[in-house]
C-alpha cells in the first residue's frame, strides 16, 4: 500500500513539476488550435454544400449532354457534301450558272419561267428513276429558315460558320425547325416538285451562298466550307486586279493619245515657221 502510495504521490508531482515549465501551456493551446482548425477547414471542403456546388460545376462544364444532339464542333472543317443520302442514284438535272462557262453551258444552266429565261442560282438534282429521296444537310449547321413558298415550294434553309449558308427549295415536305441545330448528312425533307422549275419535275434545288453571294456548289463539294471564304476572296482580288489593269492600260491609252497630239501640234506649229521663213526670204529676194 505504501509503495502504491508512493507511485501515485511520485507521479502527480512530476505532472505538477511539467506543469509549472512556461512552455507547457502554450504548446497545449497551439496544439488545440490547430487541431480545430483542421477540422474546420475538413469540414469546409466536404460538407454537403460544397459538395453539391462540385457536382453543378461538372454538369455545367461536361461537354456533352446526352439529352442533346451531338454536333461537330468546329463544322467550318467539315467537307461540303451532296444533299442527298449516298445511297440514291441521283442526276444534276440544271447546272449552276456561270459567268466563265461556255455559251452551251450558260444556255443549259437556265430556267425558263413566266415567257422569260432566268440564270440558274444553283443545282437542280433529281433522282435516276425520277422518283421522290431524302434531302440531307450538305454540312452541319442551324436553321434559319423554314417556309412555305407558292412559287419554289418548301424552302429550308441552314448557317455554317464563316458566313457560309445552304439553301433547299422545292421540298415536298419538311423535317426540321427553325431553330434546330442539324448534324452532316441529317435528313431535313424530301424531294418534291414547285411551280418555278417545272421542267425539273420532282427535284431539289439546291444553294451555296457565302455573305449572300450564290456560288456553284459543284466547285466545293469534297472541299472544306473555310476554303469556300478563301476561294470567294481569291476570285475577288483577282477581278479587282483584272480592273486595275484595265484602268492602267486606258491611263497609257490616254498618255499615248495626248503624246501623240501633242508632237502633231509641235509638227504643226514647226511647218508654220518653215513657212513663215520661206515667205520672208522670197520678199527679200
Amino acid at each position: 500500500m505504501r509503495e502504491e502510495e508512493k507511485n501515485r504521490i511520485s507521479q502527480s508531482s512530476k505532472l505538477q513539476k511539467l506543469l509549472r515549465k512556461r512552455w507547457v501551456f502554450p504548446a497545449i493551446y497551439l496544439m488545440s488550435a490547430a487541431i480545430i482548425l483542421t477540422a474546420v477547414l475538413w469540414f469546409q471542403a466536404n460538407g454537403p454544400d460544397n459538395a453539391q456546388d462540385k457536382q453543378n460545376d461538372v454538369s455545367e462544364g461536361t461537354a456533352y449532354d446526352p439529352t442533346e444532339d451531338a454536333v461537330e464542333v468546329n463544322s467550318a472543317m467539315e467537307n461540303l457534301a451532296m444533299p442527298v443520302l449516298e445511297e440514291v442514284e441521283t442526276v444534276i438535272q440544271k447546272s449552276f450558272y456561270d459567268d466563265q462557262a461556255s455559251k452551251e453551258e450558260q444556255e443549259a444552266a437556265l430556267v425558263f419561267y413566266n415567257n422569260t429565261y432566268h440564270p440558274n442560282t444553283g443545282i437542280d438534282i433529281t433522282a435516276k428513276d425520277g422518283s421522290s429521296f431524302d434531302v440531307v444537310a450538305a454540312a452541319s449547321g442551324t436553321v434559319t429558315n423554314n417556309e412555305k413558298d407558292p412559287l419554289l415550294g418548301y424552302v429550308v434553309e441552314v448557317e455554317h460558320a464563316d458566313g457560309v449558308v445552304t439553301n433547299y427549295q422545292s421540298l415536298e415536305n419538311v423535317s426540321v425547325e427553325v431553330g434546330d441545330t442539324v448534324k452532316q448528312g441529317q435528313v431535313i425533307g424530301k424531294a418534291g416538285q414547285n411551280i418555278y422549275n417545272q421542267e425539273a419535275k420532282t427535284h431539289v434545288h439546291f444553294e451555296v451562298r457565302k455573305d449572300g453571294v450564290a456560288v456553284n456548289p459543284n466547285s466545293y463539294f469534297g472541299k472544306t466550307l473555310s476554303t469556300i471564304k478563301v476561294e470567294a476572296d481569291t476570285t475577288a482580288s483577282e477581278e479587282e486586279k483584272e480592273d486595275g489593269a484595265s484602268e492602267s492600260e486606258s491611263t497609257d491609252k490616254d498618255e499615248q493619245s495626248e503624246t501623240e497630239e501633242s508632237s502633231d501640234e509641235e509638227k504643226g506649229e514647226s511647218d508654220v515657221k518653215e513657212e513663215d521663213s520661206s515667205t520672208s526670204f522670197n520678199k527679200t529676194a
